[in-house]
């Protein structure tokens, strides 16, 4: 299996493509993070950034110190970690107790996470054991959300740091295809208005996560994304304006037109 793995690392790292594998159940997730640093301390060097991912799900009270506990190993052996932030997918299954106790607090915990990533330093909820002084690695990361204030509060650190010159990490925005639709579109609109408005913001990338294969093959990944969308019914009221604001916003483009 090792051997497979790195194969298909290669390959990525030769396309100049990116892995990113998800997180599982408290159970089992040290086991894939155990394989994810191991073949990131091997591929995720030199310049090409992040070719091998990690999740990290901002709903686990633990994940601050699994976090810096990454951070610390990537300084120390010199490798780019590849970060891929989540709120997390298995709240039904998780043992209650290492959850927070409110989605207020899983909030808080993704963009205080969020915020010192992209600041590169120890800050808020993410700060290095016993307060001991550390110095931040190089980091490439993916802030996997649908949660719009999420995003727009990214973004507009982002910004902050372009028209500051400040440096950047790389970073991408991802959603999966069908839901938060609204938000991806959002992300495009920024880019587009920072080229037509002449404005010093941050042009961010937006993708969209769909599955490829036979109903067979893609069974699994179905049947997860149709039990998430069972809280759908709280995100239709933002959905449907951001809609009716996006079809006002065309019908006021082609009256300009006429």
């Amino acid at each position: 299996m090792d051997d497979a793995m790195r194969q298909v690392c290669e390959s990525a790292a030769a396309r100049q493509v990116s892995l990113l594998p998800a997180a599982e159940e408290t159970a089992t997730t040290p086991c894939v993070d155990k394989w994810s640093l191991n073949l990131q301390r091997d591929f995720n060097t030199g310049r090409n950034g992040a070719v091998v991912y990690n999740t990290y799900q901002a709903y686990l009270k633990s994940v601050s110190t699994t976090l810096v506990d990454h951070l610390a190993d990537a300084h120390k052996r010199n490798y780019t970690l590849g970060i891929k932030l989540v709120r997390g997918a298995y709240l039904g299954s998780e043992p209650r107790h290492v959850i927070w106790d409110t989605i207020e607090d899983t909030h808080s915990a993704y963009d205080s996470i969020t915020a010192a990533l992209l600041k590169r330093e120890y800050s808020g909820l993410l700060k290095p054991a016993h307060g001991v002084e550390a110095a931040f690695p190089e980091v490439n990361v993916v802030l996997a959300t649908h949660n719009a204030m999420s995003v727009r509060k990214a973004q507009a650190l982002r910004s902050e740091q372009a028209r500051q010159n400040k440096p950047r990490v790389p970073l991408a925005y991802a959603q999966l295809q069908g839901m938060a639709d609204e938000v991806s579109c959002e992300l495009l609109q920024a880019g587009k208005a920072s080229v037509l408005d002449d404005q010093v913001v941050d042009v961010p990338r937006a993708f969209k996560l769909t599955t490829w294969g036979s109903m067979t093959e893609c069974l699994n990944y179905l049947l997860r994304r149709a039990a998430e969308n069972k809280d759908a019914a709280a995100r239709t009221r933002e959905s449907n304006a951001a809609m009716g604001a996006e079809i006002r916003r065309r019908a006021t483009a082609l009256i300009g037109l006429v």
